[in-house]
């Protein structure tokens, strides 16, 4: 046997069917379901499925097949609407577009071989974006508030390819691909904060584009709804790939999507079947796989299998051989077939039986070659597009067949190796050149010269009029709001946070009652967005109910359980609070949406989430990290913070982390305040410098579940312009002192922030009663913002050697002062010790390293060591090793507390 020979019965070994023990019996059914289809119509024949379906139920029978149809097109050949655009001319652009995007990544690395970059995956998305660019992506206008575009991140080749041509980009900028720092460079994937005027999502960490697409066309309908904004006929379309959709995050949010019937969502599954390494699927179909999940969760599927070049085999194959062999056939084999030419897929496909062969009978090698997937048909595109636009009460999922590094050739069409494809030679350079028929001469291939038509062209007349329908180009984005909404003054909203009297609460309390009187503002109160995953109640929110309404698209179509009491769960269609159910990310998306707005819809909103802190950076890290990119504008709330606060809780929700990750992400400003007064400064800063100076920021606040008496701001009189500045200044710059009049003698500087600051006061009193000696106390509200600072001065003074007066803000503040400084937060050492260089003596960090414990407030401080007593032994001990008083003291202090001597392990050890 030859080879071919071999290879055909491997692939008739595929076939897995089960014995049909009674085929004649088998064949009046199905002949009594196509009588019914034939002579009654779709209709009926799927209202008899459905009860023959309950009633096989009842008898115990299901069904052993997943919800997925045959591996065909959803919509047929005969129900295409006419394509309503010049194929030609696109074929020729998109021509362009691939050349263009191929010589930007080739070039980039003949030049400078580690850059990287991705042909193949553009290869494959080129037509999938190009029909929505021709006839569907419709941009902001003065008439149209314009879609919403989720671009796969590896295709962005394409995406800046057809931006040169549209003049936006040019030919320095196409060069400088993935070289942004000497030049006028383009990043590798869609970075709002490298490119402000053009990418508006960042999809780069795969897995996060498809569930922030979900919750933005949500914001729409939010918006819609609450009567802020009119959004009908406006789109969120998400492009992503088949192998992207095994992130959880991908399909975490698809049954949100159907529940609130979000018609305004359409994604487009780009199934090449292949990831980075190898097959999706190798021995399953990704695209039944999706079908069945999409299906499942309530979406409106169309696949896009095979192109038009196909419909005449379908046509001719009245036995159904075509079907039959694509259910057995994997794809890992597809992918085989793709990256073969058409005598291989002649005798390895057509060649399994006679049917099969008989089909192609009439085609030569190279008519079986140029068979297309339907990802790469514009006419099956676009009448799936145009469905998905027609479809109502669901959101849609095209499934669109296509082939990796497609037109690519030798060079890595469907190849297992063709993800990390950087270089091709020559001579398949001039492959690709002949593939799609360039107007390009040798020497220009080997170039690598990038092709405009002419501007008068049919082809560049074609694109500028078909982006002029459609109300302009996009990607664009808007880096400011067109009119900046006004902040109310802090008095009207968080005076009683100013002038507390020493009445009890917790942080938490007062943030959320600051939010809540924010609301009643008549101006600013509509623009703010409360949102949550599935801990109002524990966070003090409850009064929101009866105050705001819980969002809800479809009202509240039942009776709460708690419909007799004052603060019952209210759902409404107006409702202002989003409350996410148990999904850290799905709440994180939602601020995400709300917190861009006035970029995307040009609305600025002012949305606060508040969390569990441990919940918040930990597990959904990564999008924090893209709503930075994104240059998103709001407030995050770390709930019940620190290590110390939860009670009880114990080890998974106790945080001692959230600050170290928060101090690296560059425009996110965390603070970690003790006091409500600190907390009203920090929130009016905060809306002036987001709302107000439109800063690409936001801002992290931890707070706490403790009780205990807030003091009033500690000025001598509240009208003291002045005192108030100065104050204001510190809290917000990051570190002021509590006891200004004590400088000058204290012996000690303690430095305390958040959970621990109260222990740090009390420390402070223990020291003086104690040991007669005098401690300023320090109430840092942000350890980062000190860092930077200090790293900010440190460069000034680095690179202006004749000026000596850049200096950072903590030895302003410690540079009159003496003694040693100890710092003590609920958070792990790391945090304090990011200011370790600008202090300018001896300086020792406390801190709540290692695993947390199950205990009251009292006991977990005492075993993290983090407590009053420890704080003062820590400053008896730092005096003494300054030689300002005798180590006896320190050996006194641990008798008198009962503190264990060195030897026994520490907390982060136990």
């Amino acid at each position: 046997m030859t080879d071919l020979s071999n290879g055909t019965q491997w692939m008739r070994a595929l076939a897995d069917r089960r014995e049909d023990s009674d085929p004649a019996e088998t064949a009046e059914w199905l002949e009594a379901l196509d009588a019914v289809v034939e002579h009654v119509g779709n209709e009926r024949a799927q209202y008899l499925f459905e009860r023959l379906a309950e009633h096989a139920a009842k008898h115990g029978i299901g069904s052993a097949r997943a919800r997925v149809t045959p591996y065909l097109n959803t919509i047929p050949v005969e129900a295409q609407p006419p394509y309503p655009g010049d194929i030609e001319i696109e074929e020729r652009l998109a021509a362009a577009l691939r050349w263009n995007a191929l010589a930007m990544v080739v070039g980039a690395n003949q030049a400078y071989g580690e850059l990287g970059g991705h042909i193949a995956s553009y290869a494959s998305a080129a037509d999938l974006f190009e029909v929505g660019f021709n006839h569907f992506f419709r941009a902001a206008n003065g008439e149209h508030g314009g879609d919403l575009v989720y671009f796969q991140p590896h295709s962005s080749p394409g995406v800046y390819a057809r931006a040169f041509l549209e003049g936006f980009l040019d030919e320095t900028q196409l060069e400088h691909y993935r070289r942004e720092i000497a030049g006028p460079g383009l990043c590798s994937y869609p970075h709002p904060w490298l490119m402000p005027d053009f990418w508006q999502f960042p999809t780069g960490s795969m897995g996060i584009g498809p569930i922030n697409a979900i919750y933005q066309a949500r914001f729409m309908r939010y918006l819609h709804h609450r009567g802020l904004l009119p959004t009908e006929g406006r789109k969120v379309w998400g492009f992503f790939g088949d192998g992207e959709m095994d992130e959880p995050e991908s399909i975490g949010a698809l049954s949100l999507a159907a529940r609130e019937k979000l018609d305004n969502l359409v994604f487009v599954i780009n199934c090449n079947l292949q990831r980075l390494d190898g097959p999706v699927r190798g021995n399953g179909r990704i695209i039944d796989e999706l079908e069945a999940q999409f299906t499942g969760a309530g979406w409106n599927v169309i696949k896009v299998l095979w192109g038009s070049s196909w419909d005449e085999l379908f046509a001719r194959d009245r036995a159904g051989a075509l079907p039959r062999a694509f259910a057995q056939t994997v794809d890992g084999q597809f992918q085989t077939f793709s990256a073969n030419d058409g005598a291989y897929n002649r005798d390895r496909f057509f060649g399994q039986n006679a049917e099969l062969a008989a089909l192609v009978a009439h085609l030569a090698n190279d008519d079986i070659d140029r068979l297309r997937r339907g990802g790469h048909d514009v006419r099956k595109l676009h009448a799936a597009y145009a469905r998905a636009l027609q479809h109502k009460g669901q959101p849609t999922v095209i499934l669109a067949k296509t082939m990796k590094g497609f037109g690519m050739g030798a060079a890595g069409q469907g190849r297992m190796t063709t993800h990390q494809q950087k270089k091709l030679d020559l001579e398949h350079l001039k492959a690709f050149r002949d593939r799609f028929r360039l107007p390009l001469s040798d020497e220009a291939v080997e170039r690598l010269e990038f092709y405009k038509p002419a501007q008068d062209s049919p082809e560049m007349r074609y694109l500028h009029a078909r982006r002029a329908a459609l109300g302009g180009y996009l990607p664009r984005r808007r880096r400011a709001a067109t009119k900046a909404p006004t902040v109310p003054p802090l008095s009207s909203w968080g005076q009683f946070a100013l002038q507390t009297e020493g009445r009890e609460m917790s942080t938490t309390t007062a943030i959320v009652r600051m939010f809540g009187n924010l609301m009643k503002d008549p101006t600013l109160g509509p623009r703010v967005v409360p949102v949550v995953a599935d801990e109002a109640r524990t966070f003090g929110m409850a009064n929101l109910f009866r105050q705001v309404g819980i969002y809800s698209p479809l009202g509240q179509q039942y009776e709460p359980e708690d419909l007799g009491s004052m603060l019952y769960y209210r759902e409404e269609t107006g409702g202002q609070i989003l409350e996410e159910g148990i999904s850290e990310a799905g709440a994180i998306s939602s601020w995400i949406a709300a917190a861009t707005s006035y970029s995307t819809h040009d609305l600025p909103m002012l949305p606060f989430y508040i969390y569990y802190s441990m919940f918040g950076f930990q597990r959904i890290g990564d999008l924090i990290w893209a709503a930075a990119d994104q240059r998103a504008r709001g407030f995050l709330i770390g709930a019940t913070s620190g290590k110390t606060t939860l009670g009880g809780e114990g080890l998974q929700h106790q945080d001692g982390t959230s600050h170290l990750v928060a101090s690296t992400i560059p425009n996110c400003r965390a603070w970690d305040p003790a006091f409500a007064y600190e907390i009203a400064v920090i929130l009016d800063e905060g809306m002036r410098e987001m709302l107000e100076r439109q800063n690409d920021t936001f801002h992290y606040l931890t707070v706490t579940n403790e009780n205990y008496p807030q003091p009033s701001m500690p000025v001598s009189e509240p009208t003291d312009v002045a005192a108030v500045a100065a104050l204001r200044e510190g809290i917000v710059k990051g570190m002021y002192s509590l006891t200004p009049r004590v400088l000058p003698s204290a012996q000690v500087q303690l430095l305390g922030c958040g959970a621990i600051l109260g222990e740090v006061i009390a420390a402070a009193r223990m020291l003086e009663d104690d040991w007669n000696i005098e401690a300023a106390i320090w109430s840092v509200t942000s350890f980062s913002e000190l860092h930077r600072d200090g790293t900010a001065a440190e460069r000034k003074a680095r690179f202006d050697v004749d000026d000596g007066s850049a200096r950072s803000h903590v030895e302003s503040m410690l540079r009159e002062s003496q003694g040693p400084v100890v710092a003590a937060t609920d958070y792990v050492r790391a945090v304090p010790e990011l200011i370790r260089a600008f202090v300018p003596r001896r300086y020792v960090t406390l801190g709540t390293d290692g695993f947390g414990r199950s205990d009251t407030r009292r006991a977990l401080r005492e075993f993290f060591e983090v407590d009053r007593a420890s704080i003062v032994i820590a400053a008896l001990k730092a005096l003494a090793d300054d030689g300002a008083i005798e180590r006896g003291i320190v050996r006194a202090a641990l008798d008198k507390y009962g503190k264990h001597l060195p030897g026994d392990p520490a907390p982060w050890q136990r």
